[in-house]
């Protein structure tokens, strides 16, 4: 065997390994008790900017983009409803929703990045999960002192004043999962559990990856030129993802994105025809994912889970 066929086997035994890893089992499930006044088909595929709405120039809409898997319009009114204007917190099930799409966006990548998108399915099966379960035991639901751990912001103008946030169940929001599963005792601060607040944590230091990766993807030229896609990915890992993962992990996910497709790739992908337009796309997600992360990370700080095992 040559050295090149040696090196492609070697790189084949690394990436099915560490799909392996990754690969821990997903469970298919549909959240229709949850989140009953959560209605996807009112805004997909038109979301407007929170600066065109007023302007002069009217609202900006991102359109469908037809025969392809990954809608970026489809991401962004996820991430707005996730993130509402009235609250301070993160609605669960739109926040999956988000991690959908956001898979289809790394399966859309090749095989080999890919195989980053089954530990997201799985860590999001588990939450789903575990919020029919709650959803089945009244004991799980939350109480009266609802008001402690979820608040409605106010608005520029509006009075200083906090109400109940609406809530149809033990894991409507971040903050009601964090506050339940505090509650019965489920979260370990010493030992791995797969408790919903050690899962969403998970999910949270992959959307700093991912919200720094099209944050860079969506810079302009520096010296006239663009940098590739893989090395932009590969600096946002090591920026973030890199340090909570073992030798071997990081080895494999830096063969991963040497299989990154070009820039043009991404423009097909977001649906557009040039860098231009695609940062303009990928600033207004960008804007998005920083909400729900900031929200999510304020919720778990709050509550010491930072660095929960």
């Amino acid at each position: 065997m040559g050295v090149k066929s040696k090196a492609a086997a070697a790189i084949l035994v690394l990436l099915l390994f560490l799909g392996s890893l990754w690969l821990q089992g997903s469970l298919d499930y549909h959240w229709d008790s949850c989140l009953k006044g959560y209605n996807q088909g009112n805004t997909l595929h038109q979301l407007y900017n929170s600066s065109g709405a007023d302007g002069a120039e009217g609202p900006q809409v991102i359109e469908g983009c037809p025969g392809q898997n990954f809608q970026v319009s489809l991401l962004l009114s996820h991430l707005v409803l996730a993130a509402p204007a009235s609250s301070s917190d993160v609605l669960l099930q739109p926040y999956l929703s988000s991690w959908d799409e956001l898979v289809k966006f790394m399966e859309a990548l090749g095989p080999m990045v890919g195989l980053i998108s089954k530990e997201i399915k799985t860590k999001t099966s588990i939450i789903r999960q575990l919020a029919l379960l709650a959803d089945a035991d009244p004991e799980a639901e939350l109480g009266p002192d609802v008001h402690s751990i979820n608040s409605v912001g106010t608005e520029a103008g509006a009075k200083d004043k906090q109400e109940p946030l609406q809530h149809t169940g033990a894991y409507h929001s971040v903050r009601s999962m964090i506050w339940v599963e505090l509650k019965r005792g489920l979260v370990d601060f010493k030992h791995q559990t797969d408790s919903g607040c050690r899962t969403l944590l998970r999910l949270h230091r992959a959307l700093l990856w991912l919200k720094l990766f099209l944050e860079k993807l969506a810079e302009t030229p520096v010296a006239g030129r663009l940098r590739s896609p893989s090395e932009l990915c590969r600096e946002a890992y090591k920026s973030t993802l890199a340090e909570h993962h073992t030798w071997f992990v990081r080895t494999a996910a830096e063969v991963a994105f040497t299989a990154m497709p070009e820039r043009a790739f991404f423009f097909r992908l977001v649906c557009v025809q040039n860098q231009e337009e695609m940062s303009a796309t990928l600033n207004r997600v960008v804007q998005a994912l920083g909400e729900v992360y900031d929200r999510t990370q304020k919720a778990l700080e709050e509550n010491g889970m930072l660095d929960l095992p």
